[in-house]
């Protein structure tokens, strides 16, 4: 059945939260409950393209505490013809209606299914020790795993921010903000804007604060490849992709700043050094996996291992249930919508629960 290819493929596509496909299960479900014709879904794709959007947000909301923060070009891209385009979608909608709801069904029956996938990395997670923990074992759990390796970008991100942000933090680094003194009389004109932007004034010309790091955002595919920046110059781009000149050339291009730390692959180096070597661009330096996979070890069993490793752990589960959060509310919603009584049939959708 075509229908269920198409389906198939954008499930595939997706990371853990499966937005699109909650969208496309939510859009089959007014169509079951009467509130969308076939019709409708089939010729006027306005009585839906925005609604389905809050349909989508409200059942992830519930599910996982979090509403799709990518741009709106990109959700609406879910209709056009290498997605689920409408005539696609009325046809499975037909088929849902047929079978009381059996492709909503079989589509929050893959979100279950990577939902015990993560809920089976968080206990791994948890319950490792310091001792224990091994960074090449975990990021093979996401190559691996086929629910989940579309997530391995998010996992990189979140392994990067926890080691940089446990080291910046113990190395007690601080950074000093301060006018220049030969210029304080145009600091006193305008001491409102210094107060409140800088957090200077002519009283205390200087301030200092701790370093920190920060997550540009959490599932975010509007941050133009901003994933992590700092209060003292840089921003980090986590790059785990096979990249070619041109996506190079978009890592040194898409940032405006003065600094760029680029982790990726070891493979990848040369060629985002030579892009950027190429176009003038300010790369301060380029990470790669086996550095990574070296410091966790230097943190988490080496000779600091007593001051460094609980808290980079901590850090990354932190960081980890925030990215990759598990939902304690499904089986409830799955069981209130009836999947769980659907009798068994014929359709290609049909799956055991």
């Amino acid at each position: 059945m075509q229908a269920k290819q198409v389906l198939d493929r954008l499930i595939s596509k997706q990371r853990i939260a499966l937005y699109k496909p909650i969208q496309v299960a939510e859009i089959l479900y007014r169509v079951r409950c009467g509130e969308l014709s076939i019709d409708d879904v089939r010729y006027n794709i306005e009585a839906y393209r925005n609604p389905s959007k809050r349909w989508r947000d409200s059942v992830t909301r519930l599910l996982i505490d979090q509403v799709s923060t990518s741009s709106q070009r990109y959700q609406d891209n879910l209709f056009e013809s290498n997605a689920m385009p409408p005539e696609i979608l009325a046809i499975l909608a037909e088929e849902n209606v047929k079978d009381q709801g059996v492709v909503e069904r079989y589509i929050y029956q893959q979100f279950r299914r990577r939902q015990r996938q993560i809920m089976q990395l968080a206990n791994l997670l948890r319950s490792a020790t310091i001792e224990e923990f091994n960074l090449r074992t975990f990021l093979d759990e996401f190559v691996h795993k086929k629910g989940i390796k579309r997530s391995i970008d998010k996992a990189y991100e979140i392994i990067v921010y926890a080691l940089f942000n446990t080291l910046v933090k113990h190395l007690r680094v601080k950074v000093t903000l301060s006018a220049d003194p030969a210029q304080l009389d145009l600091l006193r004109a305008f001491e409102d804007f210094a107060r409140l932007v800088l957090g200077i004034d002519t009283q205390n010309p200087t301030v200092i604060l701790d370093a920190r790091l920060y997550r540009a955002g959490v599932t975010n595919a509007a941050d133009r490849g901003l994933d992590i920046w700092a209060n003292f110059g840089p921003v980090v781009q986590v790059k785990h992709l096979t990249l070619t000149d041109e996506l190079a050339e978009g890592i040194c291009d898409e940032v405006a700043a003065d600094r760029i730390v680029v982790v990726c692959k070891d493979s990848e180096k040369e060629t985002i050094e030579r892009v950027c070597q190429q176009l003038g661009q300010r790369i301060q330096g380029v990470i790669v996996q086996s550095q990574l996979i070296q410091w966790y070890e230097q943190s988490l069993r080496g000779k600091f291992a007593n001051l460094l490793g609980d808290d980079l752990l901590s850090s990354l589960r932190q960081e980890f249930r925030k990215e990759f959060p598990y939902s304690l509310t499904f089986e409830t919603f799955y069981n209130d919508r009836g999947y769980n009584c659907i009798p068994r049939s014929s359709s290609p959708f049909w799956d055991e629960d």
